[in-house]
């Protein structure tokens, strides 16, 4: 034969395929993916090529060709009868309790059908295999849709008929699928209704219901049985015992606890607290044993006469006096009363002993630095508290305040002062006599306070008194608290004969000529104790850098050191360092600026903490800070400066080394001990390196003659320990061109402090101390280095080299020994 079926397939097969491409690329089109070479494919089909010889056989008619005849539209109505009436049994079959139900079982005839008359009108499809396999699924489908929905009916008219207890279960429906019966689940029914009166809530619940509940904690579990003992029967009487609301729950009690595993009388017990509305006792874990309010009271008046045991120590003294009571019940009680928390909230606070409770300073100190620190991290990120935070403020100064830690008042400025203070961290500028402004705003917007005018006396150049008649002004400035004040002329300060100039001269000469106030008072044909107020006035508060200068600046390197001063009255208790204090300093290691100034009763960690905090408070944020070896110091500046490297002085180390050589050895280990003497050297060596590379390999060949030291001493262990524990923060001193080595510049500022501080007579008590630190750091950040002191800060004042312009404060100009009686030329200012 010259025609197979293999060939017939092969001449299909492209065919096919191309209708399968075709079908794909319209599918990938619908969603939205069409692919770049399709139009290829849809505007040129393959070619089907024919495998037989030409002039062969007779010619054969193409298998695709469309049909041409007429359409007989009689016989299509007529087949179509038949679908109509099937597709209205399937959807008919679909209706439940006088509802219809989905509608895509009365398109599945039509569906056929149409499929059956395109195979009539174009006849070339129906000798496709597929064509035909695809009718035959539609007919097979049609005939198990019409069986599915034949069953479910039958299975509803049976439910209807038959008693409840012969019905299927409610989620349960019969299919007979392929002539075998099976069950499968449908959605359950049940309902939960709710009503409310005035007094309680009523549920009713329909249906079947589950309920899953997890054994990993004992309070679902008492949950579960109080649920479960709430469920009553509408109707069902029994003879048993009813509950103490009288009811006859549907669950009882015995049957709950072989259940759960619960003592019977725990779940009457249970049931008592839910109807007392006894929440407390309802969420506890109690113990087996039945607590009595009689028994509670008893270990509870016993934890009032000794607040200072524990729980196992009352519990032993009840045992000893024949109480029957058990360890847990103890503790029970006091968790119950409140005493455990009451307690662990005192014992911070508060030493509880036999002899009585007292208070503990440290803790309220540890409160007190603690919360400043929030504050200053509030602050700095531009926050607000938030409401706890506001609480715990609250407290404790509630708190200071119910123990008498009242914080120390501010230095009363005296009102003469504000003149003084105006006329040196002021500007020169002309007066002009016609404008009257308030001394403590500067505005202009003053009226007269009286028409009568008040006389002013004071004392001339000549020692004369005079006098010149002011007046009182209102200040209209919103924002000033000064209410009224009076305009005095240029040169008089108020609450004083003493003209400006005067009060100026006896600053001057007692601090920057260090005179005493004594002489001070003679030159000036005042009191001493007159000259003493005048000066000590100027140090109510420390110097206002960001409001003079509207910047903070520093080197970015701070020295922090201390120094201990006699202050013979104060209110620390009797010791050895009654009379003592400690004056810390906070100073700029390269532009000797005197960062900040402050006294503390003792030289402790809190005291450093305290100190440390107030340097950052007023902006300042180092990145290293040197020290000496206090070990105070390391954990404070973790906690404030964390950012900041902490380094320690080589000079303080290396008179550590010794000391601790001098305790191991003796005063004279020179001449005694010569390898003592060695070892000093050694370690000198690698304290005085100048790089790191080298004086970490001296600090090796130190270490490793540890053994050998202290199997002849085993007292120099302390030597090698000293030197290991302080090491890393001392090398990072070497080779730095941020750190220096030494806090020398610290030590420069002490010296001077020391200078004044001999002179002054002032260091009774703590508030006058303070005044003439405020005193000191005002002169000194002002007074200009001397001209045989290093070229770089030779005729210079610490404000200067830091990069502030004092050039034209008249503090300047006394500071530097100058008159300030009238303005002098640019040229001849200090440092200008």
């Amino acid at each position: 034969m010259q025609y197979t079926p293999t060939r017939a397939m092969l001449q299909v097969a492209p065919v096919r395929l191309h209708a399968l491409a075709v079908f794909t690329f319209l599918v990938l089109a619908l969603v939205g993916q069409t692919p770049e070479c399709s139009a290829g494919w849809l505007t040129n089909p393959p070619q089907v090529l024919s495998l037989s010889q030409p002039g062969r056989g007779r010619r054969r008619t193409c298998a695709c060709e469309h049909h041409t005849g007429s359409i007989d539209w009689w016989q299509v109505g007529q087949r179509g009868q038949l679908t109509c009436l099937r597709s209205l049994l399937l959807w008919l079959l679909t209706w439940r309790d006088g509802h219809p139900g989905a509608g895509w079982p009365a398109a599945v005839p039509w569906l056929l059908w149409g499929w059956q008359e395109a195979g009539r009108f174009w006849p070339w499809l129906l000798r496709q295999p597929e064509w035909r396999r695809i009718g035959w699924l539609l007919w097979q489908g049609q005939r198990f849709l019409l069986l599915w929905l034949v069953a479910d009916a039958a299975r509803t008219a049976l439910l209807a008929c038959l008693p409840p207890r012969a019905a299927l279960p409610q989620n349960q429906v019969s299919l007979p699928l392929v002539g075998i019966g099976a069950l499968a689940e449908e959605e359950p029914t049940a309902s939960v209704s709710v009503s409310a009166d005035e007094n309680a809530y009523l549920v009713k619940l329909q249906g079947s219901f589950t309920l899953r509940v997890g054994k990993d904690d004992p309070f679902r579990r008492r949950f579960l049985i109080l649920f479960l003992g709430l469920l009553d029967v509408p109707g069902q009487t029994r003879q048993s015992r009813r509950t103490r609301d009288g009811r006859t729950p549907f669950v009882r009690q015995e049957q709950m606890a072989t259940w759960f595993g619960v003592p019977a009388p725990d779940i009457s017990r249970w049931y008592h607290y839910w109807l007392k509305a006894d929440w407390r006792r309802l969420l506890s874990v109690r113990a087996k044993e039945i607590l009595t309010l009689e028994l509670q009271q008893r270990v509870i008046q016993t934890f009032a006469r000794f607040p200072w045991l524990s729980d196992e120590a009352v519990w032993q003294h009840l045992q000893g006096q024949g109480v029957d009571v058990s360890q847990s019940q103890v503790h029970q009680a006091a968790q119950e009363s409140g005493w455990s928390f009451l307690r662990e909230r005192l014992q911070p606070c508060f030493h509880l002993g036999a002899d009585g409770c007292h208070f503990k300073e440290e803790y309220v100190l540890n409160q007190l630095l603690t919360q400043v620190q929030t504050l200053l991290g509030k602050l700095e990120a531009g926050a607000t508290l938030t409401p706890e935070e506001h609480l715990d403020l609250a407290d404790l100064k509630t708190f200071c305040a119910a123990v008498g830690l009242a914080p120390q008042p501010p230095l009363q400025a005296l009102p003469w002062l504000l003149r003084v203070e105006q006329v040196l961290f002021g500007q020169w500028e002309a007066v002009t006599a016609a404008q009257v402004r308030c001394p403590a705003c500067g505005s202009p917007h003053v009226v007269r306070k009286s028409r009568e005018p008040r006389r002013k006396w004071y004392y001339d150049e000549q020692k004369q008194l005079q006098s010149v008649e002011v007046y009182r002004y209102y200040c209209r400035n919103q924002a000033c608290a000064q209410g009224s004040f009076t305009n005095l002329p240029p040169g008089l300060v108020l609450y004083s004969r003493h003209r400006l100039e005067t009060h100026l001269l006896a600053t001057q000469m007692y601090e920057w000529g260090y005179s005493t106030y004594r002489r001070t008072g003679t030159a000036l044909g005042v009191s001493s104790m007159t000259a003493y107020r005048w000066v000590s006035a100027l140090g109510h508060d420390l110097l206002p850098v960001a409001a003079l200068f509207g910047v903070v600046k520093s080197s970015g390197v701070i020295g922090v050191d201390e120094k201990y001063v006699l202050v013979p009255t104060n209110a620390k208790p009797a010791g050895d360092m009654k009379r003592w204090m400690y004056v810390y300093v906070a100073v700029d290691m390269y532009t000797y600026d005197l960062l900040h100034i402050a006294i503390y009763p003792y030289n402790t960690k809190a005291s450093a903490l305290a100190f440390l905090l107030a340097v950052r408070a007023k902006g300042y944020h180092p990145r290293g800070v040197v020290t000496d070896l206090r070990v105070d110091y390391e954990s404070a500046l973790a906690e404030v400066f964390p950012q900041a490297v902490h380094h320690l002085c080589l000079f303080h180390a290396a008179q550590d080394v010794q000391d601790h050589l001098q305790q191991v050895y003796g005063a004279g280990y020179a001449q005694s001990h010569p390898e003592a003497e060695t070892l000093k050297a050694m370690i000198y060596a690698a304290l005085n390196a100048e790089t790191k590379r080298t004086a970490q390999a001296r600090y090796e060949k130190v270490m490793a003659l540890r053994k050998q030291y202290v199997a002849e001493t085993p007292g120099a262990v302390v030597v090698f320990d000293f030197l290991e524990t302080h090491w890393p923060k001392l090398v990072n001193g070497i080779e730095s061109d941020r750190i220096p080595r030494t806090n020398n510049t610290t030590e420069l500022v002490i010296r001077r402090f020391d200078q004044h501080y001999q002179n002054f007579c002032g260091f009774d008590t703590q508030v006058t101390a303070q005044q003439y630190l405020g005193v000191f750091e005002k002169v000194y950040r002002f007074t200009p280095f001397s001209q045989d002191a290093q070229p770089r800060i030779r005729g210079k004042c610490p404000l200067q080299l830091t990069g502030y312009d004092v050039s034209r404060l008249p503090m300047t100009t006394i500071c530097a020994g100058l008159s300030i009686v009238w303005p002098i030329p640019q040229e001849h200012v200090p440092n200008s």
